[in-house]
C-alpha cells in the first residue's frame, strides 16, 4: 500500500539535523592544522580501517546508489563482475604503485610522475584531472541536488519558486554544508566523515532491502515470476553468442567485466588524486595495502546489497515496464527514489534520504579536497610558491577549497534544464582521461627507455584514442563500437604503445 503523503516534516527534520550533525563532526574531527602537510594528508597517520571506508564512500555517489538497484531492476546481477575486477584492479595497484608512492615524500599521486619523467608531465596529468574532477563532480553535485529539490516542492514555503531557483538553493545547500567540514577539517575530517556516511548509506540499503523482503511474498523467491524467460539472479555472462562484434559492445561480458572492471580500478585507485591523496594519509605502504584491498572485498558486498534492492524492486512492482505511455516509472534511476518516497513509513524514509545524501556528500567533499591539493602541490607551489613560510600554505591552500567549491557549484548550475544527455556525456569523461592516466603511470613504472616527451606523446595519444572512441560516436548520432567497459583498457594500451614507439625513435 502506498503513502501517497510523501516526504513529512519528520523526514524533513531528520535530513536536516543529519546535515547539520555532520559539518559539525568533520569540523571537529579534523583537529588543528598547523601545515599544508596536515591539512591535506591529515598528518600521514590515519588508521588503515578508517581509510578503506573513506575510499569506498568516496566513489560512492548518489548515481551509484539510485542507480545500481535501476540497473538490477532492468537487467540481473551480471554488474557483480565488474565488481570482482574492481578487487583485482586494486591488488595490482597495492603492489606496483603503492610502494612507489610511499617511498619518497609523496604529496599527490602525481608527484611520482615528476620523480620519473620530469615537472611537465606532473603539470600536465594534474591540469587533466582538474578539467575531469570538475566535470564529473559538477554532475554528481547536480544529481545530489534532485532528491532535496523533491522534498522542497513538498513544502508550502517553496510553492511560488521555480523549478531552477528550487534547483539552485538545493545545490547551495549541499554544496555549503560540504564546503564547512572540508574547509575547517582538512582530510582528516573528510576521512572520518566518509567512513560514518558509509555506515550510514549501507544502512539505509540494508534497511530497505529488509522492508522489501517483509512485504512481498517469498521475498526472494517472487523475483523470477514476473521476469518471463530472464533469469534475475544470472551472476556470468560469457557473451561469446553474438560473434566478435557483440564480445566488444555486450555489456557486462565476463571477460569485458574483469578487464574492464580492473583496469578502471587500476586508473581511479592508482592514478585519481581523489583516491591516492587518502591512501597517502597512512603510516606505511602496509597500512596502504590493507586499506586498499579492504575497500575492494567492501564494495563487492555493497553492490551486492544494491543489487539485491533492485530485485526486490522488481518483485514489489511486478515487473512494472519502464518509459513509454502509462509507464510506473521514466527512467530506471527514478525507481529506487519513487519507492523511498511513497512506500516507507515517516522517519525511516528520511533516513534512507539522509543514506542517499551521505553518498553524495562524501564523494563531494573528497573532489573539494582532491582538487585544492592537486592544484596547490602540483601547480601552485611548484611554480608560484616556493618561498612561502608554512602559514601562507596553509591559507592559500584554504582558499583554493573554497575556490573549488563555487566552480563544482557553478558547474552544477549548468545541468539544471539540460539533464538527460549531458550527464551521461559528462560521466564519460573520466573514461576519456583515465585509459591516458593509467598508461603514463605504467610508463614510468614498467619501462625505462621513455622519458618526458615520449610520456606526453603517449598521454595525448591516449586520450586522443579515447575522443574517437566516446565523443565521435555521440557526435554522429552512433552507438560506441565497444561498451564502456573496454575504454580504460584502450587508452592504457594506447598510451603505451604510443610512448615506447616515441621512446624508440627519440633513441635512434
Amino acid at each position: 500500500m502506498e503513502n501517497q503523503a510523501g516526504f513529512q516534516l519528520v523526514d524533513f527534520i531528520v535530513v536536516i539535523g543529519y546535515l547539520i550533525v555532520v559539518a559539525l563532526i568533520g569540523s571537529f574531527s579534523g583537529g588543528k592544522q598547523r601545515t599544508m602537510k596536515d591539512y591535506f594528508l591529515g598528518g600521514s597517520n590515519m588508521s588503515w580501517w578508517v581509510v578503506a571506508f573513506a575510499i569506498v564512500a568516496a566513489e560512492t555517489s548518489t548515481l551509484t546508489f539510485i542507480s545500481i538497484p535501476g540497473l538490477a531492476y532492468m537487467t540481473n546481477l551480471n554488474f557483480l563482475q565488474v565488481t570482482i575486477g574492481y578487487l583485482i584492479g586494486r591488488i595490482i595497484v597495492s603492489f606496483m604503485f603503492l610502494p612507489a608512492y610511499k617511498k619518497g615524500e609523496l604529496v599527490t599521486a602525481y608527484t611520482l610522475l615528476e620523480t620519473r619523467f620530469g615537472r611537465s608531465t606532473r603539470s600536465f596529468a594534474s591540469i587533466v584531472f582538474l578539467f575531469t574532477r570538475v566535470a564529473a563532480d559538477g554532475v554528481r553535485l547536480f544529481a545530489t541536488s534532485i532528491p532535496l529539490a523533491i522534498i522542497f516542492r513538498t513544502f508550502p514555503a517553496f510553492a511560488n519558486y521555480s523549478n531552477i531557483s528550487i534547483y539552485a538553493i538545493s545545490i547551495i545547500v549541499i554544496a555549503v554544508v560540504t564546503l564547512i567540514y572540508t574547509y575547517t577539517g582538512g582530510v582528516k575530517g573528510v576521512i572520518w566523515v566518509d567512513a560514518l556516511q558509509m555506515l550510514i548509506y549501507i544502512g539505509g540499503a540494508l534497511l530497505a532491502l529488509g522492508i522489501l523482503l517483509k512485504r512481498v511474498p517469498d521475498g526472494f523467491g517472487a523475483v523470477n515470476l514476473f521476469s518471463g524467460e530472464t533469469d534475475k539472479f544470472s551472476m556470468i555472462n560469457w557473451g561469446f553468442s553474438d560473434g566478435i562484434r557483440g564480445f566488444f559492445a555486450k555489456p557486462y561480458t565476463l571477460v569485458g567485466s574483469l578487464l574492464g572492471g580492473a583496469f578502471l580500478s587500476m586508473a581511479s585507485h592508482g592514478t585519481d588524486q581523489l583516491i591516492v591523496q587518502r591512501l597517502l594519509t597512512t603510516k606505511t605502504v602496509k597500512d596502504s595495502q590493507k586499506a586498499l584491498i579492504t575497500s575492494g572485498v567492501i564494495v563487492i558486498f555493497q553492490f551486492a546489497l544494491f543489487l539485491l534492492v533492485g530485485l526486490m524492486l522488481f518483485a514489489y512492482y511486478q515487473g512494472a515496464k519502464v518509459g513509454g505511455a502509462g509507464a510506473l516509472f521514466s527512467k530506471p534511476d527514478e525507481i529506487f527514489p519513487y519507492f523511498i518516497i511513497h512506500n516507507l513509513p515517516t522517519g525511516i524514509r528520511g533516513f534512507i534520504i539522509a543514506g542517499l545524501f551521505a553518498a553524495a556528500l562524501s564523494t563531494l567533499a573528497g573532489s573539494i579536497s582532491s582538487l585544492s591539493s592537486s592544484a596547490m602541490m602540483d601547480l601552485y607551489k611548484p611554480y608560484f610558491g616556493k618561498t612561502n613560510d608554512p602559514a601562507r600554505d596553509l591559507k592559500v591552500s584554504r582558499l583554493l577549497t573554497i575556490f573549488w567549491a563555487v566552480i563544482l557549484t557553478a558547474v552544477a548550475f549548468l545541468f539544471i534544464n539540460v539533464l538527460q544527455s549531458v550527464v551521461e556525456i559528462a560521466l564519460s569523461i573520466a573514461s576519456i582521461t583515465y585509459g591516458g592516466l593509467l598508461g603514463t603511470f605504467m610508463l614510468g613504472v614498467l619501462f625505462k627507455k621513455p622519458d618526458q616527451r615520449d610520456a606526453i606523446w603517449g598521454f595525448s595519444a591516449g586520450i586522443l584514442a579515447m575522443l574517437l572512441f566516446i565523443v565521435l560516436p555521440f557526435i554522429l548520432g552512433r552507438p560506441s563500437v565497444v561498451y564502456w567497459t573496454w575504454y580504460t583498457l584502450i587508452g592504457c594500451v594506447v598510451t603505451l604503445i604510443v610512448g615506447n614507439i616515441a621512446a624508440a625513435f627519440h633513441k635512434k
